[in-house]
């Protein structure tokens, strides 16, 4: 059985680009949630500095960690900062859910390849790779590791593009008649499903099997295997 080991880092710097995430200078966090548009922001840097503290506690010392209390020392600011910029950890939460789902589309989107297969298993490739690379923030995007009562709308607007992503992958295999003709949003949902529930288990330690590399591959050429166009 394969565990995941710490392997677990923010979704912002030079070292997240390797995973095909956008650093923060590239944008990643300039989408603002719905819950932190009218919050006062007399200081963006004071924000990114939350935000990425907030990061850091997630990463190193778990979902539950991540309280007003704990970000805001990890920042240097005082716990009201936290209200005043995000209305409180819903908001902050908000904002580290939404660099993830950022980080996530970009991992997928695709390279420019031109061949059907090689855009789809790249993409699903990808896929593995941001989550094993960023399981703290997979979990908490996935799994309600930060438990919120709601997702701010942008969040899952974010969410929504980072699937869109896939549904344009689908729908160009369509196109070039190598995936067999239906509805993309509902192939593309069958695929994601199924990556999905692979990266999990692989990320819980349940994977049953000694190669999760080889297992991926083939799952991946098998999902390929039953779209295709054709015999």
């Amino acid at each position: 059985m394969r565990t995941v080991g710490d392997g677990t880092r923010p979704v912002t710097g030079t070292a997240a680009v390797d995973a095909g995430t956008p650093d923060r200078a590239a944008g990643s966090t300039d989408k603002r949630t719905d819950r932190t548009a009218g919050a006062r922001t007399p200081s963006r840097d004071v924000e990114l500095a939350l935000i990425d503290a907030a990061e850091r506690v997630l990463v190193r010392d778990g979902p539950e960690s991540v309280t007003v209390r704990a970000v805001a020392i990890e920042a240097g600011v005082a716990p009201m900062g936290v209200y005043n910029r995000f209305g409180g950890k819903d908001g902050l939460v908000d904002e580290v859910l939404t660099r993830g789902f950022l980080g996530l589309r970009a991992a997928v989107a695709a390279r420019g390849e031109a061949d059907p297969a090689d855009r789809l298993m790249g993409s699903g490739q990808r896929y593995r790779q941001f989550a094993l690379s960023h399981p703290a923030h997979y979990l908490a995007m996935f799994d309600d590791a930060i438990h919120q009562d709601e997702q701010a709308p942008g969040v899952m607007r974010c969410a929504r593009e980072s699937f869109d992503e896939l549904v344009g992958h689908v729908r160009y295999g369509m196109v070039a008649g190598a995936l067999a003709d239906g509805d993309p949003e509902e192939v593309a949902q069958q695929v994601w499903s199924t990556v999905h529930g692979a990266v999990q288990l692989e990320i819980k330690g349940m994977l049953q099997v000694p190669d999760a590399d080889r297992t991926y591959r083939d799952l991946l050429a098998t999902l390929y295997r039953g779209l295709q166009n054709g015999p």
